[in-house]
């Protein structure tokens, strides 16, 4: 799947991750698999374009973010 940005927003390469999950008050969690490209607002909230093609877009309400870096691929990139 193609990544169309006409945004004009800058976007961070994530595609080392696995997956990555927010947790939200009252125990909801939100999974997204294979996130490949993220932008975080000023408002703290995150766009991501993940390997399927879907956007998602996640308020800044959440408690916590949790990831898993693939196999050989960095913990942390910014």
């Amino acid at each position: 799947m193609e990544f169309r940005n006409t945004a004009r927003i800058d976007f961070t390469d994530i595609s080392a991750e696995a997956w990555r999950e927010y947790h939200f008050p009252g125990g909801d969690v939100l999974r997204i698999e294979e996130p490949l490209k993220l932008h975080v607002s000023d408002s703290g909230g995150h766009r991501i374009f993940d390997a399927t093609g879907k956007s998602h877009y996640v308020a800044p309400k959440w408690l916590s973010i949790t990831w898993q870096a693939k196999d050989g691929q960095p913990n942390f990139v910014l």
